[in-house]
């Protein structure tokens, strides 16, 4: 009896989890995915991590961001609720920004989503490489 209990559990957390990903067709988690999958979203939220900074000192701190892309990243961010900027009225005008407390908790999961990667590229490559082998025309 204890094992079709743990083997219902089992299915039970298995059908929850598809079913919160698939919930509202996947409009809640592709419009977050858009947001964060970005190619400066997580880059702009780690370099943030326990830091806050001005808008010259993050750019410096990103590598190949332009000030165009990291103005937009911010305010998005600023609009998400997860970064917020906060300006001092000083000559010259001084703005810094910081995550907020629901910006810090995309810290964890962004973390295990990296150590994911890192851990499987390298199986990655190899499947990559070997279906191209498979499908040259």
């Amino acid at each position: 009896m204890r094992d079709e209990q743990g083997e219902q559990g089992a299915a039970m957390s298995k059908y929850r989890n598809s079913c919160l990903i698939r919930g509202d067709g996947g409009r809640a988690i592709r419009g977050i995915l858009d947001r964060i999958g970005d190619k400066w979203t997580l880059l702009v939220v780690a370099t943030l991590d326990g830091e806050r900074m001005r808008f010259t000192e993050l750019q410096q701190r990103i590598p190949g961001i332009s000030q165009r892309m990291l103005t937009r990243t911010v305010r998005h961010l600023e609009r998400d609720g997860l970064v917020s900027r906060t300006a001092y009225a000083e000559v010259p005008p001084r703005v810094e920004y910081e995550l907020t407390a629901m910006g810090r908790t995309l810290i964890g999961p962004a973390v295990k989503l990296a150590e994911w990667a890192v851990d499987k590229n390298p199986d990655i490559e190899q499947s990559q490489a070997a279906y191209d082998s498979e499908h040259r025309g």
